[in-house]
C-alpha cells in the first residue's frame, strides 16, 4: 500500500469476516483516497473496441492497472486465512461479489440494531447532555442513510 496514512486503518482492520461492511466501508475511503474507487463500482472492459482512440486505449490500460491495484490492496487487508480463500480470483468483481455473498449484512438487520439502539439509549447517569445529543443525532443519520422512514416527530420523541 502507498504511503497514505489512511491505508493504516485497512492494516489495523483487517477484514476477518464479521467486519464486511465497516472494511468495505473504510476501503472505499482509502480507494476514493488514492482515485481509485471506481474501480469498484465500473464492470472492466474485456476488449477495446476495433476502431479504439488512444485516449479510450490509455482508459483502459488504466482500469486494468488500478483493478490490479486495488485487488492486492484488498488481499493485504484481509486476515491471512481468509487471503487464502481468494487470492486465486483475479479481479475485483469477483472477489467483492464472493464476498458480498459470503460476508455482507442486509440493510434490513442494520436497520433493526440501529432503531434497537435509537430506542434504547438513555441519558446514562453522571454523563453529559452533549455526548447523549451527539450519539443521538449520529444515531439518526445513521438511520435516515438507511431509509428508517422514521419522520421528524419519532426523532424529537425518542431524543427527548
Amino acid at each position: 500500500m502507498s504511503k497514505n496514512p489512511l491505508t493504516m486503518v485497512l492494516e489495523t482492520k483487517k477484514f476477518n469476516d464479521t467486519n464486511y461492511n465497516n472494511w468495505l466501508r473504510n476501503l472505499r475511503i482509502v480507494l476514493n483516497f488514492e482515485e481509485q474507487g471506481y474501480v469498484l463500482n465500473r464492470p472492466p472492459s474485456s476488449a477495446l473496441p476495433e476502431d479504439f482512440s488512444p485516449k479510450e486505449h490509455l482508459m483502459f490500460k488504466k482500469w486494468h492497472e488500478d483493478n490490479r491495484k486495488v485487488c492486492n490492496i484488498i488481499l493485504a487487508s484481509m486476515s491471512n486465512d481468509i487471503r487464502k480463500q481468494y487470492d486465486k480470483l483475479d479481479s475485483i468483481s469477483s472477489i467483492m461479489l464472493r464476498m458480498s455473498d459470503v460476508c455482507s449484512v442486509p440493510d434490513r438487520h442494520i436497520r433493526y440494531a440501529t432503531k434497537k439502539s435509537f430506542s434504547g439509549t438513555k441519558l446514562a447517569k453522571g454523563s453529559s447532555e452533549q455526548s447523549h445529543r451527539v450519539k443521538m443525532l449520529s444515531l439518526v443519520e445513521k438511520l435516515e442513510g438507511l431509509k428508517a422512514g422514521l419522520d421528524n416527530h419519532t426523532y424529537i420523541h425518542e431524543i427527548l
